[in-house]
């Protein structure tokens, strides 16, 4: 699920070598079968991602839009709902993901984004997925290079073919049931779980019955992962490993909830997406919402 730079620039070097020992190798390049590199970047309110990608990534990859490539048209299904299957498939048959070849996604630094395009390709089908531990901080920490300007245009498109529901998803009263019969995180600072503040959606608080569990507890400063024993006692004291109980993570508009995901799968648990999230659950003024530091 995770992949250190290092072992990213190996496949890297070896996509390079089919490439120059092709007949044609500008046709080529691209379309190698050692691996497909995406470039998640993504912040909150911008700047846009595209733009950072262009001024430097790694080499080979394609910039995948969340806004755009990772989420549907924003609305009563939240801020980022789930895309519908067939937009989702041509999207990535347009950036060259293919069904039999690996995937590596990276993201700025603390695998948020990243972590929402790694969900998505495994919910809808792809066996082979992992995220560049670190992001773009620890390809460049580790002395990895960088080229610059437009993505490469495959010379084919890719064969993916998405088939949804290869991982657990709720919907609103999925995750209302959850909260009172399982374990549902929120996965958001503790300062918008309390409803202190809320600085995007029109409502503060949190889903009766939620625990607080910020996403940044999964990430080290750095932005690198936790090492797993860490990951894993953080979901114990969750309570997220009691035998018998089901888990669900949910956070503004399901992007860093993916994120937890990605934490509790590392951490040998699995565990369902909200993916409307907070943003989808405000929408509807009747359902209730809870404030202060208890799940309420």
């Amino acid at each position: 699920m995770l992949i250190e730079p290092a072992e990213l620039d190996s496949l890297l070097t070896s996509r390079a070598s089919e490439v120059s020992g092709a007949s044609s190798g500008a046709a080529h390049r691209g379309s190698g079968a050692a691996v497909t590199v995406l470039d998640a970047r993504w912040q909150l309110g911008g700047p846009p991602g595209r733009a950072e990608f262009e001024r430097g990534h790694v080499p080979g990859a394609r910039f995948v839009d969340t806004d755009q490539d990772l989420a549907g048209p924003p609305g009563p299904a939240g801020r980022h709902p789930l895309p519908p299957t067939e937009a989702f498939e041509t999207a990535m048959r347009r950036l060259g993901v293919s069904n039999g070849v690996p995937v590596v996604v990276y993201d700025g630094r603390d695998s948020m984004s990243a972590a929402r395009c790694w969900w998505l390709l495994v919910y809808y089908g792809h066996r082979d997925v992992r995220v560049l531990d670190g992001g773009l901080e620890a390809w460049l920490a580790t002395g990895g290079r960088l080229e610059s300007g437009a993505e490469v245009t495959p010379a084919t498109p890719g064969d993916f073919q998405a088939a949804p529901g290869h991982l657990p998803l709720l919907d609103a009263d999925g995750a209302a049931a959850l909260a009172r019969n399982g374990l549902l995180l929120d996965v958001r600072s503790g300062e918008r779980y309390r409803g202190e503040v809320e600085p995007i959606d029109n409502v503060a608080g949190h889903i009766p019955g939620a625990i607080s569990a910020p996403m940044s507890e999964s990430v080290e400063a750095s932005g690198r992962w936790r090492p797993p024993e860490e990951l894993r006692a953080r979901a114990a004291g969750l309570g997220a490993t009691t035998p018998g109980r089901t888990t669900g993570a949910y956070c503004g508009s399901g992007i860093t909830a993916a994120h937890e995901v990605l934490s509790l799968r590392l951490a040998g648990v699995d565990a369902a997406l909200y993916v409307g999230s907070w943003s989808e659950w405000t929408w509807d003024e009747s359902r209730p919402v809870a404030t202060g530091p208890e799940p309420g």
